[in-house]
């Protein structure tokens, strides 16, 4: 069943080109931070924050299409009096969806970051602009599928975004054991270069 998803397996990239999550991802993104200039591991920590804030953009976005897929599922149960459109206000404000185990809680902006250009990602698919338009009109077994599926990406997205957590506390202790032995300069914290 398409559902207007379509999956693509990865394409091979080289190194250079890898997308920033296959970077961190890679078991050598970690390996040696002992022996790294400083500045690379300031650049692997900005790269780190960049994908929490951007994993954490289609997180939310996932949750709202996944509340809106609940409540048109109980809509049709007869559990909403109400259309989908005519809810949408309360539906995306109150939302309910809440994944488990809860990620770790960190400041993340609440603007739309830059996110790169929607492609054929999965998640891309996940989040098609067209979704609200269709929903009322997709078949019940379809939704459910679309329910599913969405579960499914937010499930990845979250993983992804627990590895990028776990990156970003690795880098964080390193920079750490050097300021507190003296070997990097603890100014450049306050006034970076």
């Amino acid at each position: 069943m398409n559902h207007g998803f379509i999956l693509y397996p990865e394409e091979t990239v080289s190194h250079k080109n890898r997308r920033r999550i296959d970077q961190v991802l890679d078991e050598d993104f970690l390996s040696g931070l002992g022996a790294l200039p400083e500045n690379d591991l300031k650049d692997r920590r900005v790269m780190c924050d960049d994908l929490d804030v951007e994993l954490s953009f289609y997180r939310r976005m996932l949750h709202g299409r996944m509340d809106l897929v609940a409540f048109e599922m109980r809509r049709r149960a007869g559990e909403e009096e109400e259309s989908l459109i005519e809810a949408l206000p309360r539906i995306l404000t109150e939302g309910a969806y809440v994944s488990t185990p809860r990620l770790a809680s960190r400041n993340v902006l609440v603007e739309v970051p830059n996110v790169p250009r929607s492609g054929r990602r999965i998640v891309d698919k996940a989040l098609d602009s067209d979704f609200i338009a269709s929903l009322p009109s997709i078949g019940d077994s379809d939704l459910s599928e679309i329910q599913r599926f969405l579960q499914e990406v937010e499930a990845d997205v979250s993983q992804q975004r627990r590895s990028v957590h776990g990156a970003l506390d690795s880098l964080q202790e390193e920079l750490t054991r050097r300021y507190r032995d003296g070997t990097a300069d603890p100014d450049e914290l306050i006034f970076p270069g």
